[in-house]
């Protein structure tokens, strides 16, 4: 059998629940429907979230912290996520649905650095964006956070979605 990224993902990995489902999850992608996604926002998506949305398309997963080194607005030594957007355009929160990249960018006035890839506790206050502005529009983006509570302040995350994936902890982990 052939090992593809994040088969060592188990289905604990994901918060299965009727909000996910209806806001988030949607039907497994053709390549096609990949490649219109792409073509619609302008960026070649990463192949480390290819293979997570094949295996779910978007959602809200178990562990929704990153630790950072510096401050944010949501913490001092983290950042929390609620949902990673799949690319189902029949659901609100999906890379080209109508809560997606282009809602960010126009109606929130998020920087044009490329897409809005997972929705956050603050509503709005904060995203998290894959990267694209040293690489170009196909090479492999960082993630980073971006504070609108802070001139939209952006500190990165992780140099690539895989490791901003396997970097997500349970929030616990900040709770004393």
């Amino acid at each position: 059998m052939n090992k593809t990224l994040f088969d060592d993902l188990d289905i604990s990995y994901w918060h299965n629940s009727e909000y996910a489902q209806k806001y988030y999850v949607g039907t497994t992608p053709t390549n096609e429907q990949v490649e219109e996604v792409e073509n619609e926002l302008g960026y070649k998506l990463p192949q480390s979230y290819i293979a997570l949305i094949k295996q779910q398309n978007g959602g809200m997963p178990i562990n929704t912290c990153f630790p950072t080194s510096v401050p944010t607005c949501w913490a001092d030594n983290h950042i929390a996520i609620s949902g990673i957007m799949g690319i189902d355009k029949n659901k609100p929160y999906s890379l080209c649905g109508e809560m997606g990249n282009r809602f960010w960018i126009e109606e929130w006035d998020y920087p044009a650095i490329g897409i809005a890839i997972c929705t956050t506790p603050s509503a709005g206050h904060d995203m998290i964006f894959l990267d694209y502005r040293n690489i170009g529009l196909t090479g492999e983006p960082s993630v980073v956070h971006i504070d609108q509570e802070n001139s939209y302040k952006i500190t990165t995350l992780a140099a690539s979605f895989e490791n901003f994936i396997r970097g997500l902890v349970n929030c616990a982990k900040f709770e004393s």
